[in-house]
């Protein structure tokens, strides 16, 4: 049996260890935080380089919140006048950028509106930790955001089957991607008509080919996790397109997905039907040079 002397010494010696290599770890993974100055009769203002998904405030010293019709604005003030204790907060980006700010109180602080995107270029920030979210499984937001981009970008049609057409409103398929465990989806929708059009909601379902009379058709609705950019409002004699993600799924060859756009307050909705054939041929995102931004 060890002496007591060699336990304690031994004991001694593991929390040692933690103590140093322990705190050594964490420092490494560090998140340096930004430092801000707020007030109480202005607002200040941070401009993110996506739209915000998340802000938690450290204290009721705060007060924080999107700006309307800008989602990757940041509005923050002080909620309590001449406060003394450094608080702070953090945001996450919809591109899983995660960002860290320690906040004081200034009668008069020398900036009010930061621009993120310009101090990381600038090299004031090598750049902000990443963080994953529980929809994208494995994906990276970056990839994920880096993969919407490109396909919008490209602009390529390679399916010219898949179209529906009404009231000088035409609704394209440009094209049907798959990269670890999920679909993206190009979209592209022509106004060739004089009035703009206004896109209300979209959805994909998964819909029966053929229901026979007085049977209640099985209709199950997919969820869309991502979409580049958001399709709000096509004018007259223009073009607009976006891609949409969602998770992978199959279907039967007795089932299509289809696919419906909305038109706010019209008539003009516009659907279209995909095949299992077409899923199964969806063509790899890993053939496609994705230049993911860190």
């Amino acid at each position: 049996m060890k002496s007591i002397k060699h336990i304690l010494a031994m004991v001694l010696f593991v929390g040692l260890f933690f103590k140093t290599f322990g705190q050594q770890s964490l420092e490494a993974g560090r998140v340096e935080p930004y430092r801000l100055e707020v007030t109480y009769n202005k607002t200040s203002h941070l401009i993110f380089p996506v739209a915000i998904r998340y802000a938690d405030l450290g204290s009721d010293y705060l007060i924080a919140a999107k700006a309307e019709d800008a989602q990757n604005v940041l509005r923050v003030k002080a909620a309590v006048k001449d406060f003394q204790e450094e608080t702070n907060f953090s945001v996450i980006t919809e591109d899983g950028k995660f960002y860290s700010f320690n906040v004081t109180y200034s009668p008069d602080p020398p900036n009010l509106n930061y621009d993120l995107v310009k101090m990381q270029h600038e090299g004031e920030r090598e750049g902000s930790s990443s963080v994953q979210f529980e929809e994208l499984g494995f994906n990276a937001p970056s990839l994920t955001e880096a993969v919407l981009k490109t396909i919008y970008d490209r602009n390529r049609r390679y399916i010219r089957h898949i179209a529906s057409r009404s009231y000088g409103v035409q609704l394209l398929l440009n094209g049907i991607y798959v990269h670890n465990g999920k679909f993206y989806f190009h979209l592209v929708l022509k106004n060739k008509s004089n009035v703009p059009f206004a896109v209300d909601f979209c959805t994909f379902k998964i819909v029966d080919k053929q229901v026979a009379k007085r049977t209640v058709s099985q209709e199950r609705q997919l969820l869309l996790l991502r979409e580049y950019p958001m399709l709000q409002v096509v004018p007259d004699k223009s073009t607009a397109g976006n891609v949409v993600l969602l998770d992978q799924f199959t279907i039967t060859d007795s089932q299509l997905l289809r696919i419906e756009i909305f038109e706010q307050n019209g008539a003009r909705s516009q659907v279209l039907e995909i095949e299992n054939s077409d899923l199964v041929n969806a063509k790899p995102v890993s053939e496609m040079n994705i230049k993911v931004n860190q």
